[in-house]
């Protein structure tokens, strides 16, 4: 699949000032194809871009405003679902086999859980690996979602504490039917360290599979402000980021790696923002 960003065409929405709905008050969301979701989101991408520090500290400020963190990791999740069903529908492979979702212990992560829960609910057989050595993800929000999914009954769930792990899930890799990177969002520093090395590597694989990858927020290993990959890094076909477009995805790198690009609303308020 070659590597292009989605650009905002022009459309009556994009040329109007009106903000899209969010993932989770979007009834058709779940309707729309790629280039539906593009057009749907496309005052989102049409905001400045920003960095990596700033999208943190949007987040932050949101949250001491009283939008609870727990808030926009399911519209992050929600969105993450939509264009994950859409992909795989594009590539005409929703159905023909799980839906694979590697997942760090961190709030990406958790940003993966949310997205493995609705991909369940609109009938899609998903496989959860948690590629950490821990036990449960960090923080409180990518924990409580890891629970939620052990009510799910189309959810399998796997625990990959170390590379070996790893390997064994990645045996049958080529058999899904789509593969998300929800393993390391923002600051990623020097050489990947195990299990999620070995966790990039089956991305890796499946792409080489010809198995579409879905990066949720950036690909694992891409810094969202300069575009610089650690070692190794993941290439996606399809990446969704949030709130606003990120500098180091439209670098020549992070273009490359980063394949298409979706921006979905999240709930973080403009006014947030700052320069």
């Amino acid at each position: 699949m070659a590597a292009s960003t989605i650009r905002p065409a022009p459309s009556a929405a994009s040329d109007s000032l009106a903000e899209p709905p969010l993932p989770g008050d979007d009834p058709t969301l779940f309707e729309l194809d790629l280039r539906g979701l593009r057009d749907r989101w496309a005052p989102t991408a049409a905001r400045p871009p920003m960095t990596a520090e700033a999208m943190v500290g949007a987040d932050r400020r949101a949250q001491a405003l009283g939008i609870p963190g727990i808030k926009l990791m399911e519209q992050a999740g929600i969105a993450t679902a939509a264009a994950a069903r859409a992909l795989a529908i594009d590539t005409e492979r929703w159905g023909r086999g799980p839906v694979v979702v590697l997942a760090g212990p961190g709030n990406n992560g958790g940003d993966g859980f949310v997205a493995a829960r609705h991909l369940a609910r609109a009938g899609a057989d998903v496989i959860v690996a948690f590629v950490a050595g821990e036990s449960r993800p960090r923080g409180a929000d990518a924990a409580r979602n890891w629970d939620r999914l052990q009510r799910e009954p189309r959810v399998q769930l796997i625990h990959a504490p170390v590379a070996r792990d790893v390997a064994i899930l990645g045996q049958g890799i080529d058999k899904a039917a789509i593969v998300i990177d929800a393993l390391l969002g923002t600051g990623v520093r020097g050489a990947l360290r195990e299990p999620v090395r070995s966790a990039v590597e089956v991305v890796n694989r499946a792409r080489a599979a010809m198995v579409p990858v879905l990066a949720v927020d950036t690909p694992t290993a891409v810094d969202l402000t300069s575009g610089d990959p650690s070692d190794p890094v993941v290439r996606a076909d399809l990446t969704v980021t949030f709130h606003r477009p990120k500098l180091g995805l439209r670098t020549k790198m992070g273009r490359a790696l980063a394949g298409r690009v979706l921006v979905a609303p999240i709930g973080i308020p403009q006014e947030v923002d700052r320069a």
